[in-house]
């Protein structure tokens, strides 16, 4: 693979096997936080920043400037540690527009209190397919890419990587299951394929890997090596395959650990409900509703 001309720092939470990445110019320069995690125990519904916090030991130790966080998507399998960070770095939070769509679904799911409208405002940033922006001299394109759910972006940085979130996996794995509320297989198939049409030395970093054995955690992969290697979408794979492998597969996938209290609080860009009139915050288990 080519050098980049920018710097990526992961980080790994080995409890959801989740990737944070820090994308910058340089030390001492500006750049952007893609997808944090909040540390959640499901077994005592505690709470803490510690893996938020090596992601703010380091942008402090490389002396960066975070003017943005980004979402990929409103994740199932771990908490957003994005509004912590927001706070200790004066920074925005941005996901893809169609979380509109996804706030909708899980209003009626979870049956939101009133006062929760779904109309993005959680979030400081909406971005459409075909978007650009550039934080200092890192130029960002937004590649909408739907099928896991209505909402899922990939971030091309620079022509030279992309952060794709759920959508794919290390060609050993695969890719994204699609059976959330709002999911679909021939819509993942569509937005992958675009985005094996980059060029194929072009870097993929991805949000999740769940290694076979032998195998240690990676993170990072290029088009070409998808296109030749993927165990479930590579050339010569057609829709009508991947949609009945998809559709399949996911029907024998046990729903993810943490979606419940997750989805509850990346809707709300990472922020926990409101607190109740005994000072507490509580989250919703709906009985029969997930599959």
């Amino acid at each position: 693979m080519a050098d980049l001309d920018f710097q990526v720092q992961a980080f790994l939470d080995d409890d959801s096997e989740t990737f944070t990445y820090v994308v910058y110019e340089q030390e001492g320069a500006q750049g952007v936080i893609i997808d944090p995690v909040l540390d959640f125990d499901i077994k005592s519904g505690h709470t803490s920043h510690h893996g938020a916090q090596r992601v703010l030991d380091f942008v402090r130790a490389k002396n960066l400037t975070i003017p943005l966080i980004l979402e990929t998507h409103a994740h199932a399998d771990h908490l957003s540690a994005a509004p912590f960070l927001r706070e200790q770095l004066s920074a925005e939070i941005g996901i893809g527009a169609q979380i509109r769509e996804v706030q909708s679904i899980f209003k009626d799911v979870f049956n939101l209190e009133k006062t929760f409208l779904p109309d993005g405002s959680h979030f400081d940033r909406l971005f459409q397919d075909g978007d650009s922006f550039t934080v200092g001299r890192l130029r960002f394109q937004v590649v909408h890419t739907p099928g896991h759910t209505p909402a899922d972006l990939t971030y091309v940085v620079n022509d030279q990587a992309m952060f794709v979130g759920d959508t794919l996996f290390l060609p050993d794995v695969g890719t994204a299951r699609c059976d959330f509320p709002g999911g679909l297989s021939q819509t993942l198939y569509q937005s992958i394929r675009k985005l094996l049409s980059f060029p194929v030395d072009m870097r993929m970093y991805i949000c999740h890997d769940y290694p076979p054995e032998g195998r240690a955690h990676q993170f990072v992969t290029t088009v070409g090596e998808q296109r030749k290697s993927s165990i479930h979408i590579r050339d010569g794979v057609s829709e009508a395959e991947f949609v009945r492998m998809r559709d399949e597969r996911d029907a024998t996938l046990a729903m993810p650990r943490l979606i419940i209290p997750a989805i509850q609080v990346n809707i709300r860009a990472g922020e926990l409900p409101p607190a109740e009139d005994n000072g507490t915050v509580y989250l919703k288990i709906p009985l029969n509703m997930l599959q």
